[in-house]
């Protein structure tokens, strides 16, 4: 059974946020999403879109975390605990914030993109031409990597797809190369 279909099956065809039926679509929950069921939602276009974009966001469609915070779905919980932390300032949020309990695993899942920080305090990792890398991003390495304790050099031109971001040093990122995980230094990365 597909991704998608699993997920409609647990969603009964509705976007696990809102409760919508129209153009739905699987989304990975970031950071370290596999794309499986455990860590994926079914997310109708109006709430995805504005996941992905927060300058979109409309603070007034996400009252329907008032239900949907209370899914026993783990990936679900860390959606709506984000988009609260997210709207907090709108005042409502706040109080369901108060209310929502996550084990801690999934609140360690949920405050990983930090999007409960405030901007000052958020750790912001760059790209060598200064571009925002965020987490699943696709890079390419614009030096040639002597990869220490793996044997390899990492080449120059060598596409890393789906990075991790280590949340506490805004230099480093996480990626595969040559099938080993690695820390690559973000000044020798450009966003592709």
């Amino acid at each position: 059974m597909s991704t998608e279909q699993a997920l409609r099956d647990r969603s009964e065809s509705k976007c696990e946020l809102c409760g919508a039926t129209d153009n739905l679509s699987v989304y990975e929950v970031p950071p370290n999403s596999l794309g499986g069921v455990d860590d994926s939602v079914l997310l109708c276009s109006t709430c995805k879109g504005q996941i992905e974009n927060p300058e979109t966001t409309d603070a007034n469609h996400w009252r329907c975390l008032n239900d949907s915070m209370w899914s026993q779905v783990p990936a679900v919980q860390v959606l709506a605990w984000r988009m609260l932390n997210r709207l907090r300032s709108e005042g409502w949020p706040q109080d369901l914030l108060d209310m929502l309990y996550l084990d801690d695993e999934t609140a360690l899942w949920a405050k990983a993109t930090g999007d409960h920080l405030d901007d000052s305090e958020k750790v912001i990792h760059r790209d060598s031409n200064g571009t925002v890398l965020a987490a699943g991003d696709n890079v390419v390495l614009i030096k040639d990597l002597d990869v220490k304790g793996a044997g390899f050099t990492a080449k120059r031109g060598t596409a890393v797809r789906g990075i991790s971001l280590v949340q506490e040093n805004e230099e480093h990122i996480e990626g595969r190369v040559n099938g080993t995980r690695i820390v690559i230094l973000t000044k020798f990365v450009k966003k592709s």
